[in-house]
């Protein structure tokens, strides 16, 4: 590390009255305990027309030091629009946003730590009171925003169900993700007793499906999974052991396709569901009512999400890899 510093005006002022007394630069840099390769390049610097003057030389370097500082990657105006478009209104990460840029340009054209760093230092905040009035700072866009996480030990509240295969017996295709129509199931909870979304994620490709059910009990969940899995591929289902899924064996019965429950407290067991919901939690906020919401108003949020690339996909989006096909997202 440099521990240079450069000359002060003062020192200026006393180099320029030690030249009028006619002292050596050797001379100068001594009085001034400074090396004399210092003074030699601060006078040929800034001598103009033969002369030095230290109100301009101090002027000069001013003048200098704001050329000299790099230029800021979102100080380029298409790529500050590019990242705050994606940000705030597609509710891309600043890691998804780097990482598809560099997979579909070749190159790194902005980290996610510059990204973070501009969301940190308040350089989207004005784009983002556009974008949501009620919202003053852009960090409050990132998805963990100080929120409470579940702690180890958490009761578990809800009802037993029969359980028809453990989650160790499901096959190890499923496992180790090798194909597309491995799904994990769950639901999003409205307000207590209302409305609730009944998600579905395909492990491979994460690949979200979502249906809106007017209650969180058993048989209108079971009919939407079936009513969302139909014509799909399926060979698992692995869902939480909450009572809304107590019907399992009519979806078994409808598709041919069998349940695997993980242990209770293992949300980890179903980790893409619970980070897809996660996600629209971003759009449906906890103690949001879902009366009014319809499925199409559903699909438009669940396609901002199947279009998102994922780096755990090499920042592909989940319609990528579960359609195998390729967009133009950048």
């Amino acid at each position: 590390m440099s521990h240079y510093k450069h000359l002060t005006i003062i020192e200026r002022e006393k180099l320029d009255h030690f030249r009028a007394e006619g002292k050596s630069i050797t001379c100068i840099a001594r009085l001034l305990g400074r090396n004399k390769s210092t003074i030699s390049r601060e006078l040929r610097r800034n001598t103009l027309e033969g002369e030095y003057v230290p109100c301009k030389a101090q002027a000069q370097y001013q003048e200098r030091r704001e050329v000299c500082r790099p230029t800021k990657k979102l100080a380029d105006p298409a790529l500050f629009a590019f990242v705050s478009d994606k940000f705030l209104n597609q509710q891309w990460s600043p890691e998804q946003i780097a990482g598809r840029l560099r997979q579909e340009r070749g190159e790194s054209i902005i980290s996610c730590v510059t990204i973070y760093r501009a969301v940190r230092d308040g350089m989207l905040d004005e784009a983002a009171r556009k974008v949501t009035p009620y919202v003053t700072k852009a960090k409050y866009k990132l998805r963990h925003r100080g929120k409470k996480r579940h702690t180890k030990g958490t009761e578990e509240r809800r009802g037993k169900i029969s359980i028809s295969n453990e989650l160790e017996t499901r096959p190890e295709e499923a496992n180790s993700r090798r194909r597309i129509g491995d799904w994990e199931a769950d639901t999003v909870a409205g307000i207590q007793g209302g409305a609730c979304l009944v998600t579905l994620d395909d492990r491979k490709s994460r690949f979200l499906i979502a249906r809106v059910v007017p209650s969180k009990s058993a048989k209108p969940v079971a009919k939407a999974i079936i009513d969302a899995l139909q014509g799909q591929p399926t060979y698992t289902i692995t869902p939480d052991r909450g009572k809304e899924f107590a019907l399992h064996s009519q979806v078994t019965e409808a598709l041919g396709v069998p349940f695997y429950f993980p242990k209770p407290h293992q949300p980890w067991q179903r980790g893409t569901n619970e980070n897809n919901n996660g996600l629209l939690r971003e759009y449906y906020p906890k103690g949001c009512s879902f009366y009014g919401v319809t499925n199409e108003d559903l699909q438009m949020v669940v396609d901002k999400l199947n279009n998102r690339p994922r780096k755990c996909l090499g920042w592909h989006t989940p319609h990528e890899v579960y359609f195998n096909t390729v967009l133009h997202l950048t």
